[in-house]
């Protein structure tokens, strides 16, 4: 059996010289593999358009087969773009990916997109304690997880966990999720990066953990929970307890 990815930068395998960042799907192997091989088509700055035009969908489908999972999440790129807004052509071109990955007998399994780090309030617009995190996709996790019911279909709602734990850690614990970086800490980056978006190896991680435990509670893998016809994912709480742990 096979897992299939696709996604943006936050889901990719990153260049290794932008080492430690990374998209979750580079550590799913570890939670899946006895039972799925995992197979990342994932890209940085992909939305649901350029995904196909640049033909990394027809290579998935080409590589889909029978019973596979495809896990497909866009969002943050699609946002960028007026005519891929979250209820038309962003909703249109997810609902034709579903179909074709029907059409081969695979399921298709919605993603809403990880949430970036965005705290909004603090003193002179600084984070702080009472600190808010911004809904910065807007609609799209919400179109997503209308189209799973509508369609019937699993999903993983890594916006709401990933939102759950960055309030979780707060605003200084939760920095160590993602790539940030001084002046002259990083070879790529010898000015500094101060990235909300991509994930550090600690976050991919933790966010890798949580789509192999939210497939489990959705009925795939070995002693999954529930069924497989499930079309919704529960939030879990008690991993935010593992994520302090690091």
């Amino acid at each position: 059996m096979k897992i299939l990815l696709a996604g943006d930068s936050t889901v990719a395998n990153c260049p290794t010289y932008e080492y430690p960042m990374s998209g979750w799907g580079a550590h799913l192997p570890r939670h899946v593999y006895s039972w799925a091989a995992v197979h990342n088509f994932a890209k940085g700055g992909a939305s649901t358009e350029s995904f196909r035009e640049e033909g990394l969908w027809g290579q998935l489908l080409e590589t889909a087969a029978e019973g596979d999972l495809v896990l497909i999440q866009f969002g943050h790129n699609d946002q960028k773009k007026v005519h891929l807004a979250a209820r038309t052509g962003y909703a249109a071109n997810l609902r034709t990916m579903v179909a074709e990955v029907r059409d081969l007998g695979a399921v298709p399994v919605l993603c809403t997109s990880v949430e970036r780090r965005h705290f909004l309030g603090g003193p002179a617009g600084h984070s702080s304690v009472d600190s808010v995190l911004e809904d910065s996709l807007e609609d799209y996790p919400d179109v997503v997880r209308e189209l799973a019911l509508e369609l019937q279909l699993p999903a993983v709602d890594l916006n709401a966990w990933t939102r759950a734990l960055y309030v979780e850690l707060g605003v200084a614990e939760s920095q160590s999720l993602f790539c940030q970086f001084g002046s002259g800490e990083h070879a790529f980056w010898p000015a500094g990066l101060a990235d909300n978006t991509h994930f550090s190896q600690r976050g991919a991680s933790l966010v890798a953990a949580e789509v192999a435990a939210q497939l489990g509670r959705l009925g795939f893998g070995p002693g999954g929970a529930g069924s497989q016809d499930s079309a919704t994912a529960v939030l879990p709480t008690a991993v935010l307890t593992t994520a302090r742990r690091g």
